[in-house]
């Protein structure tokens, strides 16, 4: 893989994550700070194989924001229309 091609996938993937982090739930956790901090940090990366580790992390990082963002999506929506739970029966 080249060096360009590389470089464009890493810059599609901050892309990716500077959007998804926009909407981060908990305003505390500094998201787009720590994700600069992150690609500052391995911008000096050379070797083929550690910069394709660094990319898997990202994505990783992508899914499981994704994965939160659903889950909250899925937690909200079942609040707002799943009925208020029946009382039991008494037995």
């Amino acid at each position: 893989m080249s060096a360009n091609s590389t470089r464009l996938r890493a810059l599609a993937l901050y892309k990716e994550l500077h959007r998804l982090g926009r909407d981060y739930p908990d305003p505390n956790y500094d998201f787009l700070g720590k994700l600069r901090r992150m690609y500052e940090k391995n911008r000096h990366l050379k070797d083929p194989e550690e910069i394709e580790k660094a990319l898997k992390l990202g994505e990783y990082i992508k899914n499981e924001t994704l994965a939160l963002y659903s889950l909250r999506k899925y937690r909200h929506l079942k609040r707002v229309y799943d009925p208020a739970p029946l009382p039991k029966p008494p037995l």
